[in-house]
């Protein structure tokens, strides 16, 4: 991505970020969101659709000349943006009034643009939506790079919708599940987006140094530094909601399918890599208890992260296991080791986690042997 283009996306996705957490309103963060995706996309106009329980969407915010004209406006499941929020790969065509795969369900509103772009976004593996660009007719096609701006702009509308869902809930109600669910999405969800945002923001820093302003390097840098603060941050307030006192009416749910956990941070690690990490499964994952199943998590989470920040590595395998003596992980690269001069907070934290829950952590590390994270815990604490 060009310097500029990346600095300006960083600057952007800090406000939202930052808004979103905050006590602004989730209808005006979605309007922050679309606005700056369409100036980073040189788009004409840009749309933020919610799905529907019937597969429509329906544009909830917009920014460009015709934004008063299209909002509210619903289009079907068949269209376009419908099918993308279901699910479907991202949409990129020169025109949207006559290409076979998005012509038909343009509406009149929107027949004066041609080049048009759409990115869904969701949260907890559920679809929320679409957020969708256009040019005017005989405009500049969108170019990749932009195309990527696109679809992580939809991922931040994805964070803001499952923010404003969760502060809704908590003040809604007080139930300990509710509690629970929250902070869940709160850890599974919120964190693991600006995780991945960290990452991918100090992967460009690193690569493309030479070519930033030293002030936008330490802007990014600022920025990376705050996204770390706020997944504390985050790490906090879940604590808080897992340890108040009150009993529940029902037993919350007090089980985790560790597997499907693992396979979300391989792939998120993958993406990153540029190739994916191999996983190995064995034993039964699925009823892990929550708490052990968090510290397994953080541990898989750290040891990726160091290897897509330090290491190098060409091959990443994860092996994680259940007996009847617990969980093991092992996190094996063939990269450069731990640098020397890296910041080891992160590795101390994991260390102090598998004491703190009678398991154990080790690491080894070398230039010519790669680097070992192993992460071992008993499913019952005490």
């Amino acid at each position: 991505m060009e310097p500029t283009l990346a600095a300006r996306a960083l600057a952007a996705a800090t406000e939202i970020t930052a808004s979103a957490l905050s006590d602004v309103d989730p209808g005006t963060v979605l309007g922050t969101v679309v606005r700056h995706a369409a100036e980073l996309a040189d788009a004409d106009l840009g749309l933020v659709m919610v799905r529907a329980e019937d597969g429509s969407v329906t544009v909830e915010a917009a920014h460009g000349s015709d934004r008063r004209d299209v909002l509210g406006l619903v289009l079907p499941a068949e269209s376009a943006a419908g099918r993308v929020a279901a699910g479907g790969e991202t949409v990129v065509t020169d025109d949207v009034t006559s290409d076979p795969r998005t012509s038909r369900f343009v509406p009149e509103v929107l027949r004066s643009y041609g080049p048009f772009a759409a990115a869904s976004f969701g949260q907890g593996g559920r679809l929320l939506g679409s957020l969708t660009v256009y040019r005017d007719k005989g405009a500049e096609p969108f170019a990749t790079e932009t195309v990527e701006v696109l679809t992580a702009f939809a991922g931040q509308a994805g964070v803001v919708l499952a923010l404003a869902e969760g502060a809704n809930a908590r003040h809604r109600l007080t139930l300990y599940e509710e509690r629970e669910r929250i902070a869940r999405e709160l850890h599974d969800v919120i964190v693991q987006r600006l995780y991945a945002a960290g990452m991918q923001l100090d992967r460009v820093r690193r690569r493309m140094r030479w070519r930033f302003a030293q002030a936008d390097g330490a802007r990014l840098g600022e920025a990376i530094d705050q996204l770390d603060a706020t997944i504390e941050e985050i790490r906090g307030t879940v604590r808080e909601l897992r340890t108040t006192e009150v009993e529940p009416r029902e037993p919350a749910a007090t089980e985790t399918d560790l597997a499907e956990s693992a396979r979300g941070e391989v792939r998120i690690a993958g993406e990153l890599l540029g190739y994916p990490p191999t996983l190995e499964l064995s034993g039964e994952l699925a009823d892990i208890p929550a708490e052990r199943a968090d510290h397994i998590r953080a541990a898989l989470r750290e040891a990726l992260s160091n290897v897509v920040r330090h290491s190098g590595a060409s091959e990443v395998r994860v092996t994680l296991h259940r007996d009847d003596g617990g969980v093991r992980l092992r996190v094996r690269d063939n990269g450069c080791g731990v640098p020397r001069d890296v910041a080891k907070r992160g590795l101390r934290h994991l260390a102090e986690r598998a004491e703190g829950a009678g398991g154990e952590f080790s690491v080894n590390s070398s230039p010519s042997m790669g680097t070992l994270v192993a992460f071992d815990l008993p499913l019952k604490s005490g």
